[in-house]
């Protein structure tokens, strides 16, 4: 008698490759490649490296994404506390619709599926292209793409952009821990050094690092007033300063009645690492692609390298970080 077999397991969709088009074939197959981190492999495309299966939507992104004027983009480098500055950016912009932060909608919804990432949410279908039309304005997307692969109308619109980073040693040991609960079943987990390793040559998804950052930094400096650069730390730092500020980039500055109300802070409670981490909805949900909810938070910390990092992996990054930002006039 034989024993009932069990059905293979569903693949994610964060792991499943598209079909891509012959065009989008060929030039991927044109590509420099190296071993990816949870699974795809990575293609240096513009200089930055994409996984196999963001290339599709990467592309897609690029041709068909029209921003209008008053549309917000949040960029980030993966990890840098892109969760916490959307449910932020969310509350902030959209207040004057949920007074009430008692029913707030980020209380039952991801900041993720708030705050739709272009090339990893809304370009994903390559059969149906969203009609974004219908979104009432400011449209709040994000994007983990480099300046140079922005969509032209990104760069061009007259669009606000909010560009998040964070300390290169955090934000390593953060998407080291991150790529470990993503990895498939079976596949082991990814050892430090070899993270380690990687992401010194710059071969990480959107990376490298130093360049993404530099490119936003640059930008910010030329076009202040459509570029908003602030750095996880400063957010932790001084929330109720920066929150203000980041107010007054997108011209929603709070009024006298506001303050006298405490919006400033209601908004940081409600989007506090804490209370964001024991909501129901991010400690059992999923995201459409797949991604336990509960993956997205981990400590929200300033200095947890200092846990993981051995003194001669502390002196590699500070060194790669000071050479590839000198005499930009960035620092971390």
């Amino acid at each position: 008698m034989k024993t009932p077999q069990s059905p293979p397991p569903v693949v994610p969709r964060y792991l499943q490759e598209n079909e891509p088009s012959q065009e989008d074939k060929d030039l991927i197959s044109s590509l420099p490649t190296e071993r990816g981190w949870i699974g795809n492999s990575l293609h240096k495309y513009q200089g930055f490296w994409q996984a196999t299966a963001h290339m599709q939507g990467v592309l897609a992104c690029q041709k068909h994404f029209r921003a209008l004027e008053s549309d917000i983009i949040l960029v980030t480098t993966p990890k840098s506390g892109t969760t916490w500055l959307k449910a932020i950016l969310f509350a902030l912009v959209k207040r004057a619709h949920y007074l009430d932060l008692r029913r707030h909608p980020l209380l039952t919804e991801n900041p993720h599926v708030l705050v739709p990432c272009l090339e990893l949410d809304v370009y994903t279908d390559k059969q149906v292209l969203p009609d974004l039309s219908s979104l009432a304005p400011p449209r709040l997307f994000s994007t983990h793409l480099p300046y140079v692969s922005l969509p032209d109308s990104v760069k061009h619109s007259g669009c606000k952009v909010v560009y998040l980073c964070r300390d290169p040693k955090d934000a390593f040991v953060s998407l080291w821990h991150f790529v470990n609960k993503l990895r498939p079943v079976g596949s082991g987990t990814m050892s430090l050094h070899e993270a380690f390793d990687k992401f010194c040559r710059g071969v990480s998804s959107f990376g490298p690092f130093w360049d993404h950052v530099l490119g936003f930094w640059k930008e910010s400096l030329k076009r202040p007033e459509s570029a908003f650069f602030i750095k996880f730390e400063e957010m932790k730092q001084e929330p109720a300063l920066q929150l203000r500020r980041l107010a007054e980039f997108l011209g929603c500055p709070f009024s006298p009645e506001e303050e006298t109300h405490g919006i400033v802070d209601g908004i940081l409670r409600l989007c506090s690492f804490d209370n964001l981490s024991n909501l129901v909805v991010n400690k059992s949900g999923k995201l459409p692609a797949g991604l336990e909810n509960s993956a997205f938070f981990r400590k929200g910390e300033v200095g947890d390298w200092t846990n993981y990092l051995t003194t001669e992996m502390v002196k590699k990054l500070d060194s790669i970080t000071q050479d590839k930002l000198h005499g930009s006039g960035l620092k971390f």
